[in-house]
């Protein structure tokens, strides 16, 4: 199975309580902790939109186009959880995150009906566990990679 699109979830660390201009959403308070960001990889670039999401993290990035773009350099990159589909999942994974987290309300879902597609949780064990969970109940082949 070679797909090489499909549904990810980009799991951020934020060492401190700030404050970010984000875009449309104007300023946000993010609170220290763990966010899950959940986002579709299913265009012609397929998963090149994780590696993107990485350089603006790491600054050899500069656009700012989606509201995750705002966050990430502010953020560590903990874990990245995917699955290779080319079924639309996005919101239903997203969805099954934020019932046991607290969502930043409209951030990633302006072309959907969700809340959001950002999560928080204080705890990055539990929001991996939740993370998990909703790609097991939704989907047939999950790739996680963990960082330091």
């Amino acid at each position: 199975m070679q797909i090489n699109k499909g549904i990810y979830t980009i799991i951020l660390y934020v060492k401190q309580n700030t404050i970010i201009h984000t875009g449309g959403l104007g300023k946000i308070t993010y609170m220290r902790g763990c966010y899950a960001y959940t986002g579709s990889a299913r265009s012609k670039s397929g998963f090149s939109r994780i590696r993107r999401h990485i350089n603006v993290l790491k600054g050899i990035n500069k656009t700012r186009h989606w509201h995750i773009d705002y966050l990430l350099p502010s953020a560590t990159l903990k874990a990245i959880v995917a699955t290779n589909t080319e079924k639309n999942l996005e919101c239903q994974i997203s969805n099954q995150i934020k019932t046991t987290t607290t969502s930043i309300k409209n951030f990633g879902s302006t072309d959907c009906t969700c809340t959001s597609h950002l999560q928080y949780h204080s705890n990055f064990h539990r929001l991996l566990e939740y993370t998990l969970n909703a790609y097991i109940t939704h989907t047939d082949n999950i790739d996680m990679y963990l960082l330091k």
